[in-house]
């Protein structure tokens, strides 16, 4: 076992295993939705870059084969790994933070990929397992929304990863997303928490909260499945453009609400998991 009660990866999949390039990461957050549109990229990509802001040593895998938008989020697109003894290297962005998707492979961003279940589970295992990680205190992955192929390939590949599930407040989102819960469940994985994401809209004028999509779907969910609430990150137009321009919302946003909700979510993921940054070298 690790410091933090958590079995290191090479542990947690088979102890037998040859060597890949997952040896060094001590502990993976999956992110997971039900339901598209409730920002859980974004969330992903903040969470990685809030980690990584806090210290500590992170990677973020996008296994969205379909419509990666990690590069965009963080001003990657047109980056290309590295390679390394025959291994990839992720795309280093700042902070201690390493990079991989397939958006990163695709010749063109307008490139649709077109592959049935077998393929797409192969590149996740390719993007996972045959990328040259090293040592990184968490390893997040963003995955697309359902309880098909790909979120099904990342739970498979890391039983003891564990779960952070985004809703949106109205019963449409929380309808589905009861079923990654589910899911998650029948697999075995620990879920973290469920994170309300679009939780009001706070008017940068007076302060007044409207509940645009309504409030307490995410928290309701959480409380009837009897799994932690994470906590409410408010609509800010900031957040839309700062993804569309690649920066990351924590780096620009200083203490607007949604800023301040984004590191409550990010300090109570980390709690959870037992993260703690890596002391500084001399």
């Amino acid at each position: 076992m690790s410091e933090n009660g958590l079995q290191d990866l090479n542990e947690v999949i088979h102890p037998n295993k040859p060597k890949t390039g997952l040896d060094g990461v001590k502990a993976v957050v999956v992110v997971l939705s039900g339901k598209g549109g409730v920002g859980k990229s974004t969330v992903s990509a903040t969470l990685a870059a809030g980690l990584a802001m806090d210290g500590l040593r992170v990677g973020l895998l996008d296994v969205d084969v379909h419509g990666p938008s990690i590069p965009r989020l963080l001003k990657l697109t047109g980056s290309h790994p590295g390679m390394r003894d025959n291994k990839m290297e992720p795309v280093e962005w700042h902070w201690n933070l390493g990079v991989m998707s397939i958006g990163f492979l695709l010749p063109s961003k307008d490139d649709a990929v077109i592959w049935r279940g077998p393929a797409k589970a192969g590149v996740i295992k390719q993007l996972a397992e045959e990328v040259t990680w090293g040592e990184r205190d968490v390893l997040v992955v963003d995955c697309p929304p359902g309880t098909g192929d790909e979120p099904l390939s990342v739970l498979q590949m890391f039983p003891g990863a564990m779960a952070v599930i985004v809703t949106s407040p109205q019963d449409v989102a929380v309808d589905d997303v009861r079923r990654s819960i589910t899911f998650c469940r029948q697999l075995g994985n620990p879920i973290l928490g469920v994170i309300e994401n679009l939780s009001g809209f706070v008017c940068p004028n007076c302060g007044t909260v409207h509940d645009i999509l309504g409030a307490g779907g995410g928290e309701k969910l959480a409380e009837e499945t009897g799994v932690p609430f994470l906590g409410r990150i408010p609509i800010d137009p900031q957040v839309a453009r700062s993804g569309d321009d690649g920066d990351v919302y924590l780096a620009v946003a200083g203490k607007s609400p949604a800023a301040v909700a984004f590191k409550s979510v990010i300090a109570a993921v980390g709690g959870a998991v037992g993260l703690k940054a890596a002391p500084a070298k001399e």
